[in-house]
Parts: C-alpha cells; structure tokens; sequence
C-alpha cells in the first residue's frame, strides 16, 4: 500500500482543505471533521486501498487499522496543513448545513447513550487499576495468610484500590454534571452526598437517635442509591444550574446561583434522588441476576451472541455505568464482574469467521484484511474485523455472533468473573479473577470454534464477498469460462 497515495485520494475525495476542518488518529481510524458532508465521496473512500470501513459519526472516521492509520495520518497532515488533533481555523459551518447534518444523522437514543459513556470513559484508567490492586491484594492475603498485612508499602498500595471506588461516586458526579453542561464541583458535591461518612451532619445522632427522613421515617443511607444516584444527582445539578443563571441577575450570578443549586439540589437528592437510585440499582441487579443465574446457559449464549449487535448501533455504552458498579467491591458481587467475561465472547465469535472466511474464500483483497485484522483481534481490537470483514458482509456478521454465543455458554458454567474491565481478547487474562485464567482461555477458544463453524457452514458467500471486495480479472475470466463450460 502507497500510504502517500492514499492518503493524496482521500484527501481529493473528502473535499480537499477548503472542507477539512480537524485531523486525528485513534487506535484503528482516522478521524476527519468535515465542514459540508456533501462534498464527501463516502463511497469511493470505503473503496481505497488499505480503508476497512468508514463509520460516519461526529467526525467522518476511516477504518484503517493499527499501525498504518498513523502512517496515513502523518501524509494526510500534511496535506491539510492541520497539526493532527487540531482543529482549523476556518469558519464555521454555516448553520444551514448544520441542521441539515445533524437532521440527518441524529440519533437520539445513541447520542444520549454516547453521553453517559463520557461520564465513566475517563473513570476507566483509574478503575482498571484499582481493580487490578484489589484483585491482586486479595490473591496475595490469601495465598500468604495475610503475611503482609500491617506492612506499610503494601497497605499503601492497597488503599490505592480501596480509595478510587470508595470515592467513585464523587468522580461520577462530577463528570455527570460537567458532560450535560454545569459546573463540575457542583456535581461532585452531589457525588459526595452518595458515600458514607462517619462525619457526614445527616448521620448524627440527637438525643441519641439517629435524624430520620420525612418520607420514610429512616436515617439516611448514603450508599443507598450508589452511583446511579450519583449520576442522576449530576445530571440533574447540571440542568438546574442552567435554569437558574437564565434568569439571575449578573450581579449577584457568581454567588447566588451555586448556593441555591446545592440547598435545592441536596433536597432532591435525599428526598427524590436517592430512592429512584436505590430502585433502578436493585432492578439491574434483579435483571443481570435473572439472566445469569435463572437463564443460566440459556442467558450466557443470549448475551455473548447479542452484544455486537448491540456495538453496531451504538446501545452497548449503556452498560458501562453496569460494569462500574459490578467492579465495586462494596456491591453484591464483591467486585467480581461476571457479566463483562461473558460479552468478551463476543470478539472470539469475530475471530473464529474471519479465521473460517480466510481458509474459505478465493478473494485476494478480504484474505488481506483477515490477515492484517486477525492478529489484533486475537489481542482484543476487534474494530477492524468487524467493520472491515464480516459486519460489511452481513451474513458472517451474523454467524460471527451465533458463533460466540457457545463461549459465552462455558463463560457462564465456568462462573468466569473479571476485577476490572477495559481490555479484552488475549490481554483480559489480565482482569480475570485470579484462578480462572484456564476457564477463560477454554471459554475463548469455544467462542473461536464456534465462530469458525458456524461461519464454514453457512457465512461464506462468495458472490457477494466479490460484490464487497472486488474481484481479479483472473479469477473473474475463470468463473466466465467454468460458467461457459
């Protein structure tokens, strides 16, 4: 692949740098912001050499995969004369084209969905580690007979693990508020309103009893609503805040405003908040402990086999806040995620077409994207087999998915849990639940040959792989004369 004449293509079939406003490189694609979608030619870009796919979003991204989206981006900045994660100068969009845009490519319930993933998406570094810490301090008391208990290093280690969930609820508020448009201490003080604290004025005790709540009668129990709470509380400080600066006085904004969000909003909280927390937390729970534990097998095949559907539009960021709160050491599962094993099946499923489609298939160009996907998706980045070789096929998408539905079957009989989330594939070895890490790899490997399978026998359509991918001449003249003959 010549990435500078690649990237020379794209950059004519994008509009050229009157229509390019922003360039930047994730994992796997190149993310363009673009002034007029008008100008764009979607279609002849998803035919470059090298594009696995092109998902059009806030900014146009272009599946290239790891590795050469980086070589592309370093050519196509170039070209654009854009520093690469920079935005232009240019003027803005005119708003015409804007709601032309957004009218067309508006989805309420992802782009609300999107949201709440922006919450919990920079939490992910800090949960990931903490629950590492907690998973491993737990190996070691038990395996040592708390030989290193009392010891001043490791107890500092540990509180690392113990703090960040211990205090959660605060950072969730906090991004809640900030992402929905208010002042994000505010929502941190909502936050910190959901965690129990010895000191906390509303856990007093007078006269010797405790303060009761006028609704129901009983003290105040800060964890009650956990961080669905926390979330709601920010959200609702953020659209609070904005109603009342509407209509307060200049003057006296910078004061007033904050002190009655906090006086209000902390009624709300105790009173309102906190209850509908409690409900809609004892009710994901109930659902998570239907499917896994009452469906059993049944729920394992349904989850590992419906997650990528899920990934395709855009609905799986609902479970993130979900993944959160299982990783809580403090909540029912002491921290053992039992749910994110079972969805991480779902890539094996990938895996396992994309191996059947290689050995099957005569087309040159998809056994080069297999190629060039596989090795990553085996790691846990399934974005380039997927949007590059079974979601464009249709029908290996779907056996993909079926496929990976028997690894999470063995996910579930094994009760495979994680201590974290955040990586998948090869590297979830990492997050398993200390002494699982065989039943992972067994499970995987199911979710591998099932995806294979299922695939072999019935994903493999060779027409329409030509019809995606092209053809050669070659094989194109030789289908003509088996035709003729």
């Amino acid at each position: 692949m010549n990435v500078k004449e690649v990237s020379k293509k794209l950059f004519d079939l994008l509009g050229g740098k009157a229509n390019i406003t922003s360039n930047e490189a994730c994992m796997t694609r190149l993310r363009v912001g673009v002034k007029d979608l008008s100008l764009v030619d979607v279609d002849q870009i998803r035919k470059l050499e090298g594009v696995m796919g092109v998902v059009e979003s806030d900014t146009l991204q272009i599946v290239f995969g790891p590795g050469t989206v980086n070589k592309v981006l370093d050519e196509f900045s170039k070209l654009t004369g854009l520093a690469k994660g920079s935005v232009s100068d240019v003027n803005e969009v005119a708003s015409q084209n804007k709601a032309a845009q957004k009218a067309k490519y508006n989805k309420p319930v992802q782009n609300f969905l999107k949201r709440i993933a922006n919450i919990f998406v920079p939490l992910l570094p800090g949960i990931i580690a903490a629950g590492l810490i907690n998973g491993l301090t737990n190996v070691i008391n038990v395996s040592t007979h708390g030989a290193l208990s009392g010891i001043w290093w490791y107890e500092s280690i540990h509180t690392m693990g113990w703090a960040l969930f211990a205090y959660l609820a605060i950072f969730v508020g906090y991004n809640a508020c900030r992402e929905f448009g208010g002042s994000p201490v505010l929502g941190g003080i909502a936050g910190a309103i959901c965690i129990s604290n010895a000191a906390m004025p509303l856990l007093a005790s007078y006269n010797d009893a405790q303060i009761t709540l006028p609704m129901t009668g009983a003290p105040y129990n800060p964890a009650n609503g956990g961080l669905i709470a926390a979330l709601i509380a920010g959200v609702f400080f953020a659209w609070m805040e904005k109603k009342i600066r509407r209509v307060m006085p200049s003057l006296i904004d910078t004061f007033v405003s904050p002190l009655l969000v906090l006086i209000i909003g902390s009624l709300a909280v105790v009173i309102v908040i906190q209850p509908l927390g409690a409900i809609l937390t004892k009710a994901i729970y109930a659902i998570m402990n239907f499917v896994y534990g009452s469906l059993g097998v049944v729920g394992g095949y349904i989850l590992s086999a419906g997650f990528l559907p899920l990934v395709a539009v855009g609905l799986h960021q609902a479970l993130t806040p979900i993944h959160a709160m299982l990783n809580d050491p403090a909540g029912p599962t002491n921290g053992i995620n039992y749910l994110l094993p079972i969805l991480m099946m779902a890539g094996g499923g990938q895996v396992g077409a994309g191996l059947a489609l290689y050995v099957k298939t005569k087309n040159k160009k998809l056994k080069r994207f297999i190629r060039d996907s596989i090795p990553v998706g085996v790691l846990g980045i399934g974005e380039p087999l997927m949007y590059a070789v079974t979601l464009p096929l249709g029908k290996a998408f779907v056996t993909a998915c079926l496929g990976a539905g028997f690894g999470g079957i063995v996910a579930s009989l094994f009760h495979v849990g994680t201590v974290s989330q955040g990586v998948s594939g090869l590297f979830g070895l990492l997050i398993v639940e200390p002494g699982h890490q065989l039943q992972y790899v067994i499970a995987m490997l199911c979710a591998y040959v099932g995806g294979f399978i299922v695939t072999w026998l019935f994903g493999v359509d060779e027409e329409r792989i030509n019809e995606i991918y092209g053809e050669d001449k070659a094989e194109s003249e030789e289908r003509k004369v088996k035709k003729v003959s």
